[in-house]
């Protein structure tokens, strides 16, 4: 039994805390998109991808010109390999070959229902995989397609077209559920299930670190991959 301290008293832990405790254990441990993967090596990477678009995006013009470092110091500077020159986790999720060949949880599962319920008929399925940012754009054009417009023209002179889902509440939520899903302690996919009635995105990890059912959406943060965070940030992502 697993026993936590809350103010004057001690009581056992909800399956829910051992959950964060176990992911908080060790407060020297670094964040798992920090670490490496063993087996990974530099071959790993798609370094043209990384040097035409992260590292434009991440160095300005004038600094990249005049500071010529070698490959492995830029890669360095932004964490994207630790000090024994090794991909990090991050840098594998963002410019890997295949990242789900040692992350196997890396990918997005779409699925189309014909219903309300899991058991209805499926009317379209997907595997998403690949880079973030690949599967990011993948997954908003799956979005676009599966977003009807409903047409009016009640009062007004020009047809009103609208969506029945926000296109941009949809693409941040699924956003947010690639970058702050836990890639350490599941091998489940984001799960994105759109049925007749509503659409359902599920994210490997919960709510993590400071943030919980009664303080989300209301200014607290935390990051489970902060390294991730900053990659996302640097390409446009999120803010």
């Amino acid at each position: 039994v697993v026993y936590i301290r809350v103010g004057p008293t001690c009581r056992s832990a909800t399956a829910e805390e051992e959950r964060r405790l176990t992911e908080k254990k060790r407060s020297y441990d670094v964040p798992y998109d920090h670490r490496r993967i063993e087996g990974v090596t530099l071959d790993d990477l798609c370094i043209e991808k990384f040097q035409s678009e992260y590292l434009r995006c991440a160095i300005s013009p004038e600094v990249l010109q005049s500071n010529q470092r070698p490959l492995l110091q830029q890669l360095r500077s932004l964490r994207f390999v630790d000090e024994m020159n090794v991909p990090v986790v991050a840098a594998l999720l963002m410019y890997g070959k295949n990242p789900r060949a040692y992350i196997p949880g890396s990918y997005i599962q779409f699925l189309r229902i014909d219903g309300t319920t899991i058991t209805d008929p499926i009317l379209d399925q997907r595997e998403i995989d690949g880079t973030l940012p690949e599967m990011i754009r993948i997954l908003e054009e799956v979005i676009k397609i599966n977003v009807a417009m409903r047409t009016g023209v009640a009062g007004s002179p020009l047809e009103m077209r609208k969506p029945n889902y926000p296109i941009d509440s949809l693409r941040q939520l699924c956003r947010n559920a690639l970058l702050h899903r836990t890639y350490e302690l599941s091998h489940a996919p984001v799960k994105v299930y759109w049925f007749t009635d509503r659409v359902e995105i599920h994210s490997p990890g919960g709510l993590y670190g400071q943030v919980n059912r009664e303080n989300i959406g209301k200014g607290v943060t935390d990051y489970r991959n902060p390294l991730l965070a900053e990659a996302m940030k640097v390409l446009g992502f999120v803010q």
